[in-house]
């Protein structure tokens, strides 16, 4: 899934695409900063990615970068609670390239 999100993104213009396999990857590339954006999976094999949200949003380096949940917890129970924990938007598993790139319109910053 996160080489499909990297050609999606790619195939967009982004330019750098940087990934991580457990949360615990992705706190370490996230307390350096200089992310305009972070995809993030409720269901990481480490951490959960609610927790992660949370944790992110109390970083100085992301406070106050886009966090887009990607996950197949589609409930609006599990929605509701990522998005009060600082989600910025939710995205349930299965998408296509179009509709994933659409839902991070409102986040990318225009070169």
């Amino acid at each position: 899934m996160r080489a499909y999100m990297r050609v999606a993104l790619e195939s967009d213009g982004v330019d750098e695409v940087v990934e991580a396999a457990t949360g615990v990857e992705a706190l370490k590339h996230l307390a350096r900063g200089g992310f305009a954006l972070v995809l993030l999976d409720v269901n990481l094999p480490d951490l959960s990615g609610l927790e992660l949200v949370a944790f992110v949003r109390r970083l100085p380096t992301s406070r106050e970068v886009p966090v887009v949940m990607v996950t197949t917890e589609g409930r609006d129970a599990d929605r509701e609670r990522a998005m009060a924990l600082g989600a910025s938007a939710y995205v349930v598993k299965p998408f296509t390239a179009a509709s994933l790139l659409d839902a991070l319109r409102p986040f990318r910053v225009a070169a």
